[in-house]
């Protein structure tokens, strides 16, 4: 019954818009040349109310659907163009009407024209006038950039254009929480919002703009309305609210001030109903603007991360979440060459998830023993996390620029895990409880120094200093039944095999360059970098274990401790040449590498010095203003770090084992990547495709020796190549003013060889994911997004699928009501149908508020259909795993918020 209505209802909405006449013809100058980018809309003279508008294409042809029997003023602007005014009177039948322009400097009236355009396109700058897609509903900025042609935000609150992922947000030009979005989208009021700026081929550095590649970088800028400027604006939020067992409660005030000189905001969550201002994740992936300097290198060195695997939630998806959020943004403008910002990100959550998970162990070969562990885990997890910024950006002239920024992080982070594990091997099954115990307190401090200088228009110089400085201490317990090593001092026959491992690992990492560009010609460019990578780790750990008679044996022979230190360099010089020839951009590139390591354990020193040539490519193919091809080629030299080289025993999990290898040599990768690019303003139409297909030469892979379901693992180079291949792709229109629709697809395809109980095994994973939807955008009616979304993965042959139906409503009625509702049916199986599961999610919410009232009634609830749990998969090169993770319980929340 429920697709028979929703079917209906698109019936109503096309049967509507068949009540249209199209309006359309040729937009051109005084020497009959056509004019792209002109801006045509109709202006309904009975309602006063833009019905329609275009955008001409690069023939200067514009449509427009309009009402029959109706009188229209077409207004056309084009910048450096007088604006001009036709009258239209419609009947029953379409019209064709061409329009010519003058030439003039009539610039104000074209200005304010585009101003009221819902998009309009100035040069890089795509610009989106908010209020043309709002239909009353929105309440966040994310509620409006869904409703954007060529805009999708997914569920971490990432923002994607063409295509490509929004990695800075602004709001009236200055940074909102620099290097994430989701506090953007999830928190900036929808009504506060006057324009959307899309700022394509971003660079933060005016100075380099012209002389490097900027076409994968993409800014949004928020442009405020004229009434919350120079004021403080926001609102205070508090609701309380019952579920199935207990009370739930919502605290959430956000402020926010922006005036020419310095700006201010402030925002605070306090909540047990599973909203998560910033997960875990969230804090370890935020960068705070801070980027890669080495990335035209050639060489990669990444410091691992030596965290315990403690679980990151992506969303609300868990048994019992409560957390308390605290973040404050600034920025100060001392004077007209010296300016200040910086952020503040407290947060303090404690969750409760519950899982039951059926691990398979993947054997090497037919005739190998199959190993199966099933797992019910109950997990209590303590999180406190802190991050601070502070940027400073000296400019006193347009040749001059000098940055300098701090980023400190700190958290501290434990998690209890009583478990249930059942052990299968072959056919003999064991049953025993497990606990673990983890506690991990990271602090890192990054620093960045730049500095930009234009000599004149023939030289550049850029010098860009990174400093990181990084602390780990992990500690992780086990205590189980079953003994799964035979380590060297331990003491078998006890009771309970009681085992902990402490862990502490620095790292202290500089990078240094300095840019030279000559430029050729106005079109071409030498570029002359020298620079320097340098890091210095060390890594300690030692083993013990809690006896019956609580006396503490210390395993201290040296396979069971590390003291390591571990040194290496990397100095190189590397030339680019930049050339744009009518269409294309080629850049070819070359750097020379002179590499130093020093690891120094078990009372020698290892070391190792070589040289490399390694070559890069990048080519532009511009085909229109808003259509490209572009073609990317690298070849990278890939370095472990400290974790992979310490010898000593080191646990990863109650039944994992690993050790490094201080004879690991480099893996080099060989990258292609191609992406296409496509937006039609003249239909709103907007195409992406991306592709990328890597090759891994003496990749550094896992030699693991399986004993039953307990692993212990080695690091080797492996003598067979590793690949992957991915691509995605999306098409998205906005046809008929009213609607929008897109379609989209991703895969992914690895292989990977490893040594699995001395024989060689190769893998391979295949991923694709597929997603059709549409929507409406009405100002008067419901509006409806449905859509589809299938999921297929295949690890080794064991596929995995969800198919995944989804509908949003909304609907601002009466002047004063705004009600929204979310459902989402999964069915989750896998190829033979031992896994088959189907579950749904159904959330909704009415707002009551008067019109220019301060105050906003609300009641809404989530999982109202008391759903229990939801699954997952996973991959690993050794084994597959699938999930049932337990969801938190349907409740219902009132809330009040009072708007400032």
């Amino acid at each position: 019954m429920k697709y028979i209505i929703i079917v209906a209802f698109f019936c109503f909405s096309f049967f509507s818009f068949a009540q249209t006449i199209k309006l359309d013809g040729i937009i051109s100058d005084s020497k009959a040349l056509p004019v792209e980018m002109a801006n045509v809309m109709a202006v309904n003279q009975g309602t006063k109310a833009m019905d329609s508008y275009a955008i001409t294409n690069d023939k200067g042809k514009y449509v427009l659907n309009l009402k029959p029997n109706s009188n229209y003023i077409i207004k056309i602007s084009f910048l450096g163009m007088e604006s001009k005014e036709v009258e239209i009177v419609t009947s029953t039948a379409n019209i064709n009407k061409n329009i010519s322009l003058k030439e003039g400097a009539y610039e104000l009236n074209g200005v304010e024209i585009i101003r009221e355009m819902p998009v309009s396109i100035k040069g890089d700058t795509i610009v989106y006038n908010a209020d043309s897609f709002k239909s009353g509903t929105e309440r966040k900025l994310e509620d409006v950039l869904k409703k954007l042609p060529g805009v999708e935000v997914n569920a971490d609150g990432e923002i994607e254009v063409e295509g490509k992922k929004v990695t800075k947000l602004m709001v009236e030009g200055k940074d909102f929480f620099d290097g994430d979005t989701k506090l953007g989208v999830k928190n900036i009021p929808a009504d506060a919002i006057d324009k959307i700026q899309v700022l394509r081929n971003y660079n933060e550095n005016s100075i380099l703009k012209s002389v490097e590649n900027n076409q994968d970088n993409v800014a949004m800028n928020i442009k405020l309305k004229s009434g919350k400027k120079n004021f403080w604006f926001g609102d205070m939020t508090a609701g309380i609210g019952v579920g199935m067992m207990d009370s739930r409660y919502l605290i959430n005030p956000k402020l926010f001030y922006y005036s020419p000189k310095y700006s201010l905001n402030l925002i605070t969550n306090f909540n047990n109903i599973g909203e998560l201002p910033m997960t875990v994740q969230d804090y370890f992936k935020l960068t705070g603007g801070f980027k890669s300097m080495m990335k035209k290198g050639g060489s990669s060195f990444d410091v691992s991360s030596n965290d315990l695997g403690i679980s990151l939630l992506r969303n609300n998806r868990a048994k019992e979440i409560e957390t308390q959020f605290g973040a404050a943004n600034f920025s100060y403008n001392v004077n007209k060459a010296w300016s200040l910002s910086g952020f503040g990100i407290i947060s303090s959550s404690l969750t409760d998830t519950e899982t039951v998970s059926k691990i398979n162990y993947l054997a090497p070969n037919s005739s190998a023993i199959q190993s199966t562990e099933n797992r019910e885990e109950l997990s209590h997890q303590k999180s406190n996390l802190g991050m601070f910024k502070l940027s400073s950006t000296y400019k006193p002239s347009t040749n001059f620029q000098f940055d300098y920024d701090v980023l400190t992080k700190i958290s501290k982070q434990q998690e209890d895990a009583p478990l249930l594990r059942e052990s299968i091997v072959n056919t003999a099954s064991t049953i025993e409880t497990i606990t673990t115990s983890k506690r991990q307190k990271p602090v890192s401090l990054n620093q960045n120094l730049s500095l930009f200088y234009t000599m004149n228009e023939k030289n550049i110089f850029a010098v860009e200093m990174q400093h990181l400085y990084q602390e780990e201490d992990p500690f992780y317990n086990a205590n189980l039944k079953s003994q799964p090593f035979n380590l060297v001092g331990y003491i078998p026959g006890q009771n309970r095999n009681d085992i902990s491992q402490n862990r502490f690992v620095t790292t202290s990492k500089f990078d240094a360059k300095m840019d030279y560009y000559y430029m050729l010609t106005a079109k071409s460019n030498i570029n002359v970098t020298v620079g320097n990578t340098y890091s210095n780790q060390n890594f300690d750990s030692s083993m013990y274990q809690i006896l019956d008679n609580h006396q503490v044996n210390e395993l201290v022979n040296k396979v069971n401790v590390n003291d390591v230190n571990y040194r290496f360099n990397d100095a190189f010089l590397g030339l680019h040449y930049k050339i744009l020839t009518g269409k294309f951009t080629f850049t070819p590139g070359v750097s020379l590498h002179r590499y130093t390591m020093s690891n120094e354990q078990l009372g020698t020193n290892d070391n190792q010095n070589f040289s490399r040539i390694l070559p890069d490519f990048f080519a532009i193919y511009q085909i229109k203003k808003a259509q490209s091809l572009t073609y990317n080629f690298s070849y990278t030299n890939n370095f472990s770090d400290i974790s992979q080289l310490a010898e000593g025993f080191v646990f990863s999990n109650y039944n994992s084992l690993r050790k490094g290898s201080r004879t690991l040599e480099n893996a080099t990768a060989r990258q292609h990547s191609l992406r296409y690019f496509k937006y039609n303003m003249f239909n709103l139409e907007n195409i992406a495709a991306f592709l990328t297909y890597s090759k891994r030469i003496n990749a550094v892979k896992t030699k693991a020796l399986f004993d039953g379901v307990n692993q212990s693992s080695v690091p080797y180079n492996s003598d067979f190549a590793d690949e992957s291949l991915s691509g995605s792709g999306s098409y998205g229109r906005s046809f008929l003013k009213n609607y929008k629709a897109s379609v989209a697809a991703t895969i992914n395809w690895s292989r990977f060889n490893n040594i699995q109980n001395t024989i060689l095994t190769s893998k391979e994973s295949f991923t694709q994911s597929y997603t059709l939807k549409t929507s409406t955008n009405y100002k008067d009616m419901p509006n409806l997004e449905i859509g589809y979304n299938v999921v297929i993965n295949n690890y080794d042959n064991s596929i995995f699928y969800t198919d995944k139906p989804f509908a949003r409503l909304d609907y601002y009625f009466l002047n004063s009501f705004s009600f929204t509702a979310e459902y989402e049916f999964y069915h989750y199986y896998n190829t033979e149908k031992t896994v088959n599961n189907q579950y749904d999610f159904l959330s909704a919410s009415l707002i009551y508020q008067k019109k220019d009232s301060k105050f906003e009634y609300k009641i809404s609830g989530t999982n109202l259909l008391n759903t229990k749990s939801i699954n997952d998969d996973s991959f690993s090169q050794f084994s597959t795993r699938t999930s049932q993770y337990t969801v938190q319980p349907r409740y219902l929340i009132f809330s009040l918020k009072y708007n400032i």
